[in-house]
């Protein structure tokens, strides 16, 4: 297979991407039900095809707490990272399991008009601290509301955090709403990073105001891009070719490309 860039040359790291199987279970309030197959072998020849090492599977509502292909795809592939969906009742010994396997973080999400768990409770409590000794974080597709109210309950627990999409994909109130002053007051905390992905499902002037911001107030040290394959809902109209070129459009300079795969190399490789 050809590659058109040498691992060397940023993004090094894919940190955003699912995989799934028409075989795979979906929740019954799945907001979409792809009749299609990306395999971790499709995500890993699309990294080949554009000469990035290394990628980070993203858990995706639709299969809820379903984790079992992706625990699979980390079995067969060292190139792979992950992140699953669990219950806050999982014990130590399982999230030590799942860390030694390949399992980074446990993304957290809720309906938009939902309001979230009291992360302050008791089970949430024993399921932070465990998280946060296992070396794992919590990954947040949140609405601006969400992360108002739940970044600073997981600031106090010492736990490292990923937002997800620019913390802007569910939060219409944009730059100045609640939500993302709650993640820059985070991002500058020192325990939270901001993932630069699903841009195409922003304005475009929206995202390039976005990013140029996140690498002022944040730095690319404390962020992270994703492609988002397959594209889920935008099938045919995004293609990877795409999402890597709207990365470049973003992040223009090559030095700040390499800041944030490295972040991502820190944060859920080495």
């Amino acid at each position: 297979m050809t590659v058109e860039r040498p691992f060397a040359e940023p993004p090094i790291v894919d940190a955003h991407a699912h995989i799934l199987t028409r075989r795979m279970p979906l929740r019954d309030d799945a907001w979409i039900r792809p009749d299609y197959d990306y395999t971790a072998e499709d995500f890993l020849a699309d990294l080949d095809r554009h000469g990035i090492a290394f990628g980070i599977v993203t858990a995706a509502s639709l299969y809820g707490d379903y984790n079992d292909y992706t625990l699979l795809a980390l079995g067969r592939y060292r190139r792979l990272r992950a992140t699953v969906m669990l219950q806050p009742d999982t014990d130590l010994a399982t999230l030590r399991h799942l860390r030694d396997q390949g399992v980074v973080g446990v993304r957290m999400q809720w309906k938009v008009d939902q309001a979230p768990p009291d992360l302050r409770s008791y089970p949430y409590l024993k399921f932070l601290n465990r998280l946060a000794d296992c070396g794992m974080h919590v990954e947040l597709n949140a609405s601006a509301v969400q992360l108002a109210v739940v970044l600073p309950a997981l600031e106090a627990h010492g736990v490292n955090v990923v937002v997800d999409h620019f913390g802007l994909l569910r939060a219409p109130e944009g730059m100045e709403g609640a939500g993302f002053q709650a993640m820059l007051r985070a991002v500058a905390a020192g325990r939270t990073w901001v993932k630069i992905s699903a841009g195409f499902r922003l304005d475009p002037a929206i995202r390039q105001a976005c990013a140029a911001r996140l690498l002022v107030e944040a730095g690319g040290e404390r962020l992270l891009w994703g492609s988002d394959a397959p594209f889920v809902g935008k099938e045919g109209a995004v293609t990877y070719a795409d999402a890597l070129a709207h990365f470049h459009a973003l992040v223009p300079d090559p030095a700040a490309r390499r800041q944030i795969s490295d972040a991502a190399l820190r944060l859920c490789f080495f």
